[in-house]
């Protein structure tokens, strides 16, 4: 019995740092995650600070509180700071080599967040993919497409791909072609088109709306429209001007052309002859 009792008192310290390890751990991972999150909610209320930045000051602070509670985590079994640093100083060109993807994701996302292409919130195409950000952080770009699809892109492939960005601007242009027939008035049917864009209140100013014949068709005389809008207000807008163009022609007598199919029915004896 003395033996055993001696056994397990050898073992009592390190279960002591293994208990000590997982509350370190655990609260750890409770700090980290509660200080991120005061981080991000001051700055997010902070009506001059973007919340982009927010997201991302809060996932390098949790990142960095981990890394303090793994060195102590590992102080506790001995580890020496000293010693921890010289063994990452020899193995850092095999994980520099391991984590290749890694880092440059970690490159480029702070590089997205200095020169910000885009923001929380912005309708971007980042590499063909539509959607809108919905957060950013080290090493991710989080996208919500049109259909409620959730993208996550690393952020090494959004920084070397193309970036477009629908929302970054006060403005944006919706251009419309309509095709009129041959006999129609080109001038009657471009004022009919002015009318319908003059009368929506999402039509701005300043441009003036634009509107002219820009080109010459098999089957139609085809007038182009350019008239500027909210971005917010582009895709309905666009829908709008369409409907309302088209009701417009009808009622002003102006024809669109479309294809037309004639069958022609010749008789047995014609045929026969």
């Amino acid at each position: 019995m003395e033996e055993i009792t001696a056994q397990v008192g050898a073992y009592t310290p390190i279960i002591i740092n293994v208990v000590k390890a997982i509350v370190f751990l655990v609260l750890g991972f409770f700090v980290s995650g509660l200080v991120a999150n005061f981080i991000r909610s001051r700055i997010v209320n902070h009506p001059r600070i973007d919340d982009t930045l927010g997201n991302f000051a809060a996932s390098v602070v949790k990142w960095l509180i981990l890394a303090f509670v793994g060195i102590a985590v590992l102080q506790l079994f001995g580890f020496q700071v000293t010693s921890l640093v010289a063994v990452l100083g020899a193995a850092s060109l095999a994980i520099g080599l391991a984590l290749q993807g890694t880092l440059s994701d970690l490159a480029s996302g702070v590089m997205l967040i200095i020169f910000r292409p885009y923001k929380l919130g912005d309708f971007v195409d980042i590499a063909g993919t539509t959607g809108t950000v919905k957060s950013i952080d080290l090493f991710v770009t989080e996208l919500s497409t049109p259909d409620n699809i959730k993208i996550v892109m690393p952020n090494s492939k959004a920084w070397g791909s193309i970036i477009i960005n629908y929302t970054n601007t006060t403005t944006r242009r919706a251009e419309l072609v309509f095709g009129i027939d041959y006999a129609n008035d080109p001038d009657k049917a471009m004022g009919v088109i002015l009318d319908v864009v003059n009368a929506d209140e999402r039509s701005l100013g300043d441009p003036a709306p634009w509107v002219g014949v820009t080109n010459l068709g098999d089957s139609s005389v085809d007038i182009t429209l350019r008239v500027w809008c909210k971005p917010s207000d582009w895709w309905q807008f666009k829908c709008d001007l369409l409907k309302n163009v088209k009701y417009a022609f009808d009622a002003n007598g102006i024809d669109i052309p479309y294809p037309h199919t004639q069958i022609i029915s010749v008789s047995k004896e014609a045929r026969e002859g």
